[in-house]
């Protein structure tokens, strides 16, 4: 899966060093919910192994097209909600459009190769920046949780929700 500026691939063996560097980062962490921290070697291996097995859903690593650099991961999970868009992005790369990028792809993956009228997300109330890659595809907000992270125990999160008809109407309006 390609996009402008990533090439969205399975993890890999050799994402494993740039993997840890940026996943041992308590920022990112704390964003999410089932990232531990300290992220060592170890974890690292047993992500890309869940990855591999696809028992964390369908895992993309995100790299830059231009030379292969490892700067984070999207993917698409199946939660008891339905299936859910997540991704995370190395903090030296925040603030350049990669995860909107990578999201977009996703949620166009997701509705274009399976037949789900409902495509959800979450982020922590306190992420904005993950609530605007949600706004940008397209989401709309569904309500509050509490979901449990990890690192930072029980946490408030929105929930978003996209549905097909939503999708469609953006993406017709997207190509004129």
């Amino acid at each position: 899966l390609a996009t402008e500026r990533l090439v969205m691939r399975a993890p890999r063996e050799n994402d494993l060093e740039q993997l840890v560097t940026l996943a041992d980062n308590r920022h990112v962490a704390e964003m999410l919910a089932r990232m531990p921290h300290p992220y060592g070697e170890a974890e690292g291996r047993t992500f890309l192994a869940m990855a591999a097995s696809r028992r964390a859903g369908i895992v993309y690593a995100l790299t830059l097209r231009d030379s292969d650099t490892f700067v984070g991961c999207a993917g698409l999970n199946t939660t008891d909600r339905g299936l859910e868009l997540g991704y995370w992005i190395g903090e030296p790369y925040w603030k350049r459009g990669y995860a909107t990028e990578a999201a977009h792809a996703l949620v166009d993956l997701a509705f274009q190769r399976t037949a789900i009228q409902v495509l959800h997300a979450s982020t922590r109330v306190i992420n904005p920046a993950s609530r605007r890659v949600i706004h940008k595809c397209g989401f709309q907000y569904a309500g509050q949780g509490m979901l449990n992270s990890i690192v930072a125990g029980q946490v408030p999160v929105e929930r978003y929700r996209l549905d097909r008809k939503t999708w469609n109407s953006l993406r017709n309006w997207i190509h004129y």
